[in-house]
């Protein structure tokens, strides 16, 4: 499965979009447009982005969390070394260490990724400002060809603007997206 990103100049243009996808298949599941007018989506039934694709939320707990790790290791070396509390520490304590200090860190993190927008939405963030609507289409394997002919055909205004096959990965980045169909009508592969 791929994430297939489309811009779109409007939010009727992202409606007639989404009407289109339903038609070839895609599900509301699969498909999520990311707009600053939120009142707008709601009002024409489009299926709006979550928090987890507009935010920094699982990069940054991640990112916390292991941080938060390498301290609980830090954190247990050092209650071993100095034994603050005596010589017969049981293990359970240099594991809760551990637990904490992750535990916390991804938190953190999270707190962080909660504040910050999502990383790969940062080159479209103009895009967005500027009234855009951004669509995520997730197309499973089978559906891409069919996705990507049906976008080209009746939807022109739309552009592809990147491909992420690696959309369950928050550390990967999108590839920009090249001529959509090849000769035949084949997808390109990125």
């Amino acid at each position: 499965m791929k994430c297939l990103y489309y811009t779109a100049p409007t939010l009727d243009s992202a409606r007639c979009i989404s009407d289109d996808l339903r038609g070839v298949g895609v599900q509301d599941f699969f498909l999520h447009v990311i707009a600053r007018d939120a009142a707008g989506l709601q009002q024409r039934h489009i299926p709006a982005g979550n928090y987890l694709e507009t935010l920094d939320l699982v990069r940054d707990g991640l990112i916390g969390s292991a941080i938060g790790f390498g301290a609980g290791l830090i954190g247990a070396a050092l209650l071993k070394v100095f034994a603050p509390f005596g010589p017969h520490i049981p293990n359970i304590v240099y594991f809760a260490t551990v637990a904490a200090a992750t535990l916390f860190g991804a938190w953190e993190g999270g707190l962080t990724g909660i504040a910050s927008e999502n990383k790969k939405l940062a080159k479209f963030h103009d895009d967005l400002e500027a009234g855009r609507c951004l669509l995520l289409v997730y197309a499973l394997q089978e559906q891409e060809s069919t996705v990507l002919r049906m976008m080209h055909a009746r939807h022109p205004e739309a552009q592809l603007a990147a491909v992420d096959r690696h959309f369950i990965n928050p550390f990967s980045s999108l590839t920009p997206a090249q001529s959509p169909l090849l000769e035949g009508g084949l997808t390109q592969e990125h």
